[in-house]
């Protein structure tokens, strides 16, 4: 059953956000985003693929039963290579592409089963994200000058039976015969009268969510990803790629003619990936972090930040953080504010836009 993290998800963080990934990927068609801001879900449509999780840049999704991060590990662990829905995992949509990456690097070939899909009721959706995420994959490895590889194979793998195994269920139905047990079956037992329930399930952010929304978090995929870069060898040159190739992440520009000094860019973003300082005299950009959301341009009404048109592996291996702009810093002349501002305003914001109001009211035009 998919689960959603409120205080996670990027429609969280403005009514701007124009993120609908989840919606967008869903085979089921289980994931409506409308007029709330965040998703709402029909749980009996949801089949549990894992695929809005993979896409989620937030980690805002997740599966009661398999965690992509887990995964990770088990799978690095394993001898074989073989990632299939009938082995590991619920759909080979469920991994995110920078796991896809990292485990690839470490393990130097993995195996994608797409034996499958051809007979699957949701490989309409699946399928071409699973081949989207191979070629991004390939692109990147390639690029890092990595002779890791990855295989799409109809290897149509099928997992043994035995006696054992109904065995090993039969144990487990009896070991759940306790307290504990018992209050795990009561949980699932309101999960199941949730996924009975044919229709949309609203969400809204809780107390405990807002007080989650300023914290700055680094994505555990990321985290991993990270990892992995530094258990490789680096590249003997790093190419710059182009930028429109990569889902998860990116680099940025600031039209500093356009920029209003808002702090909105930085203040929202989920990662850190923008920031200043405690004058906030500048912005600064540190592109490994960027989980390429797009709030950051959703939120800028001038429109002033957009997309870099390449990327430079660079950044994997040696992170750095950009300066985009730098402010004025400055006392207003009217109430003593300090206030950054990329012009020669002498007025913060507040007191320049009550003063044009006042002018607005007066029938006052020009300067007096």
């Amino acid at each position: 059953m998919i689960q959603l993290k409120a205080s996670r998800c990027v429609r969280s963080l403005s009514r701007e956000s124009e993120c609908n990934k989840c919606e967008l990927i869903c085979p089921t068609e289980a994931i409506v985003v409308g007029s709330n801001p965040l998703p709402a879900i029909n749980f009996s449509a949801c089949v549990g693929c894992g695929a809005c999780d993979a896409v989620c840049p937030n980690e805002a999704l997740t599966l009661d039963d398999f965690s992509s991060t887990d995964f990770f590990f088990s799978f690095i662990e394993d001898s074989e290579n073989l990632i299939s829905c009938r082995k590991n995992v619920p759909c080979i949509a469920a991994l995110n592409i920078e796991n896809i990456i990292s485990m690839t690097l470490l393990k130097k070939e993995v195996v994608f089963d797409m034996g499958h899909c051809e007979e699957c009721a949701i490989a309409h959706k699946c399928k071409p994200q699973i081949e989207r995420n191979h070629e991004e994959a390939s692109y990147i490895l390639e690029a890092m000058q990595s002779s890791a590889v990855i295989k799409l194979q109809d290897v149509k793998y099928e997992k043994e039976s035995s006696g054992e195994e109904s065995t090993a269920n039969r144990r487990e139905f009896f070991s759940k015969v306790n307290l504990a047990g018992a209050i795990k079956a009561k949980q699932q037992f309101e999960k199941e009268i949730q996924k009975a329930t044919d229709e949309l399930v609203e969400h809204t952010l809780q107390k405990s969510d807002i007080a989650l929304l300023k914290q700055k978090r680094i994505t555990d995929r990321r985290k991993l990803f990270f990892t992995a870069l530094k258990r490789v060898e680096k590249p003997s040159a790093y190419h710059i790629i182009e930028a429109g190739e990569l889902t998860f992440t990116s680099s940025k520009e600031i039209d500093k003619d356009a920029c209003t000094a808002c702090q909105m860019c930085y203040r929202v973003c989920p990662s850190g990936a923008l920031s200043s300082d405690v004058k906030n005299s500048k912005i600064e950009f540190d592109p490994f972090l960027c989980i390429k959301c797009h709030i950051c341009h959703d939120v800028c009404e001038p429109e002033a930040i957009t997309l870099s048109p390449t990327y430079r592996i660079k950044e994997f291996f040696e992170p750095e953080v950009h300066n985009l702009i730098k402010f004025n810093v400055r006392r207003c002349d009217e109430c003593n504010t300090i206030f950054s501002s990329n012009s020669n305003d002498r007025l913060c914001y507040r007191c320049k836009a009550e003063e044009e109001e006042a002018r607005e009211l007066w029938g006052i035009k020009g300067d007096i």
